[in-house]
């Protein structure tokens, strides 16, 4: 009887042992770490996550969100926002925020003090690199310091809640400084000035003196713009109702056009243009009236007679305030203070300005002015100190 009893006991222990074990093993369960299933970046910090996901972040897409699609934004604000946008995304591409540096800043600021002050007031309006090489060419007003001032601001904007954020670590556009004291501004030529220009020793290794006279006396009877002289082709010589004509007009072969609709036109040739000479660069096998110009490698044509007749200018202690431009100027203030029977619409049409007054009737009217009027405007053009042939060679 002791021995069942001492027997029961040991089953006894066994079994209590087995339960334990059972026990154990379901209220101790497998480690878990948590992050068997959840991706790589749930392991990063909140501001690594968000740098990481900047590389994805465009400068547009920041600013559609942000500002362009914020309510309480004024529409001035907004339009002006646009601008600056398209003229960052046309030099830059649309960059990844993060991409965006100092130096990134400092190269738009550049480019914008180099774009003439009339970019994107007309509807075919030059690539920006294109228009900086021609508004250098020709000499043109640039935008002004409080306006390269404006688009940093807004762009500031923007960085400022990127980096409020955490979505970018710094601004890159604050804390600029911006010239906006007045621009010097462009000035007609004087009699005297022009006379400096018939004695001037012209030096350029590529140009001939024979092109810088041609140029000159084409600009000062014309009031071409630098940019249409310099693509001037023997074709665009016309004889039109008997009168010879420079013929401003595209030529997509050559990636060239008018700087707008207006721009293509007739001008008559001026007598005192012909007396000068201007015919003889009328050649068979020519291309361009001028051919000894060179094209620049932005595709501009003409940026380095732009640049010569610069120093010329410097060189003769010519001021500031007269360009290549002023010729331009000249003509257009010598035909406005005419007294004379012809007609404003007309002096717009030789010197392709979009009618002062436009109107359907207006424009139909300027599309079939006759061509004699417009040469009575040519002709009504006189400077009586200026004397400058062509030479033969």
């Amino acid at each position: 009887m002791l021995r069942d009893e001492i027997a029961g006991l040991r089953k006894l222990v066994v079994d209590i042992k087995a339960s334990s074990g059972a026990i154990a093993s379901v209220a101790t369960p497998a480690i878990d770490d948590g992050h068997e299933d959840e991706p790589p970046e749930a392991l990063l910090s909140p501001v690594t996550t968000k740098r990481k996901n900047a590389k994805t972040q465009t400068i547009s897409a920041m600013a559609q969100r942000f500002i362009l699609n914020d309510t309480n934004k004024s529409a001035d604000t907004i339009k002006g926002t646009k601008t600056t946008l398209d003229l960052f995304i046309e030099a830059f591409g649309d960059l990844s925020v993060n991409q965006v540096t100092g130096t990134t800043a400092g190269d738009f600021h550049d480019l914008l003090l180099g774009l003439p002050a009339t970019h994107g007031k007309s509807k075919n309006r030059l690539p920006i690199r294109k228009a900086i090489e021609a508004a250098k060419e020709q000499g043109l007003e640039t935008v002004s310091g409080k306006t390269v001032k404006n688009h940093f601001s807004r762009l500031s904007s923007l960085w400022s809640v990127l980096v409020q954020r955490e979505i970018v670590a710094k601004n890159p556009w604050s804390q600029w400084s911006f010239n906006t004291t007045k621009k010097t501004e462009r000035r007609c030529w004087t009699d005297d000035e022009l006379t400096l220009l018939t004695t001037a020793q012209w030096e350029h290794r590529g140009i001939s003196r024979r092109t810088y006279t041609g140029m000159v006396n084409v600009a000062l009877y014309t009031g071409l713009r630098l940019g249409e002289i310099c693509n001037l082709r023997g074709q665009d010589i016309e004889n039109i109702q008997g009168v010879a004509c420079f013929h401003v007009r595209p030529h997509p072969e050559d990636g060239w056009s008018p700087k707008s609709a207006a721009g293509a036109r007739l001008v008559p040739i001026h007598s005192q243009l012909i007396k000068a000479g201007i015919m003889s660069f009328l050649k068979p096998e020519q291309h361009f009236l001028f051919p000894d110009l060179p094209t620049s490698s932005e595709g501009v044509r003409g940026a380095a007679f732009g640049q010569a007749f610069s120093k010329l200018k410097t060189k003769l202690d010519l001021p500031a305030e007269i360009t290549f431009h002023s010729f331009r100027h000249t003509v257009s203030t010598k035909l406005r203070n005419q007294n004379a029977s012809f007609r404003e619409l007309w002096i717009d049409r030789v010197l392709g300005h979009e009618a002062s007054h436009r109107s359907q009737g207006t424009m139909n009217y300027t599309s079939s002015i006759d061509v004699q009027n417009l040469k009575s405007v040519i002709e009504a053009l006189e400077f009586p100190t200026f004397k400058l042939d062509i030479p033969e060679t």
